[in-house]
């Protein structure tokens, strides 16, 4: 693959995450006038209440997004004297990447992962399980940081949000519309639009309009976790470091303790991802996938 591929597949996987976030764009689009050809005017009016509502809770979790993730996962936060060899790893990093030093901490947990989070970089915050540093040699923590570190330079906390708010006021959008339907709301008479088709196709909208947003939210994840492994690359110029880490985090089954759906998605590796998932609603691409694209950029 050529030298400059990682930069081709990270201009793809910006140009796709745009189209993702516009496609939800869309959703909130048809879930809107479909409010509005089922029920009127009044349906409309719950949009703004379901947005509000979304925006407060996710929003309020973006801006203290590195406190409320180390709660949860119960990550510490060290100093450089606790781990000296760490803290030079995630240096060399910040000064091939430019970012500033962001907060670490350690997950006292056996199973092999790691994860960022931090509304900027900044704020930004990257942590290890005691799992990972026990079974990784340099060059692979290099690439876990470096990927974890894409992860800050490209706004994945931000993106996220944005993505979580999208979904969220979907899902009370149309949670607000059929409780509207099954409790006696109807449209005006008043409305000159009564085709019973276009009634029809405004109530399968409803319907699968939040199914819709969370596959795209998925997508968008996993759009993400791929732009950050080329991230990864322009930084350390090293494709073989983070894919012999994928490699060991392949071959172990451990599981994080931390699973949660609120903090799997910042994962390297998710916890909840398996074969018994359907692809369509990952939060990661499939490991091997990973593996093989950065087998390619070696070459």
């Amino acid at each position: 693959m050529p030298k400059d591929s990682f930069r081709e597949l990270q201009q793809s996987n910006k140009r796709k995450t745009f189209g993702l976030l516009l496609g939800m764009a869309v959703l909130i689009w048809l879930i809107s006038y479909a409010a509005l050809t089922y029920f009127g005017v009044s349906g409309v009016g719950v949009l703004p209440v379901a947005v509000g509502i979304s925006l407060i809770t996710v929003w309020g979790s973006y801006y203290s997004s590195d406190s409320l993730v180390v709660r949860m996962t119960g990550a510490r936060i060290i100093q450089e004297a606790d781990n000296p060899n760490l803290f030079n790893l995630i240096q060399e990093v910040t000064i091939a990447s430019g970012l500033p030093m962001p907060k670490v901490a350690i997950v006292v947990d056996s199973a092999p992962n790691a994860f960022a989070t931090g509304r900027n970089p900044e704020h930004a915050l990257i942590a290890f399980t005691t799992g990972i540093l026990e079974v990784m040699d340099r060059d692979q923590l290099q690439g876990v940081v470096a990927h974890e570190m894409s992860h800050v330079a490209n706004r994945d906390t931000l993106v996220s949000a944005i993505a979580a708010t999208t979904a969220g006021a979907i899902a009370l959008l149309s949670d607000f519309l059929m409780r509207m339907m099954w409790f006696g709301g109807r449209r005006d008479s008043r409305d000159s639009n009564s085709n019973p088709i276009a009634l029809v196709i405004s109530l399968v909208v409803m319907i699968l309009a939040p199914l819709a947003a969370i596959l795209l939210r998925s997508a968008i994840s996993r759009r993400r976790e791929s732009l950050a492994d080329a991230t990864a690359v322009s930084f350390t110029r090293n494709p073989a470091g983070l894919r012999s880490a994928l490699e060991v985090l392949a071959s172990d089954s451990t599981v994080v303790k931390a699973r949660s759906n609120a903090v799997a998605h910042v994962w390297i590796e998710s916890p909840l991802d398996s074969s018994s998932v359907s692809k369509l609603f990952a939060t990661h691409p499939p490991l091997q996938e990973r593996i093989a694209t950065l087998r390619a950029m070696e070459n």
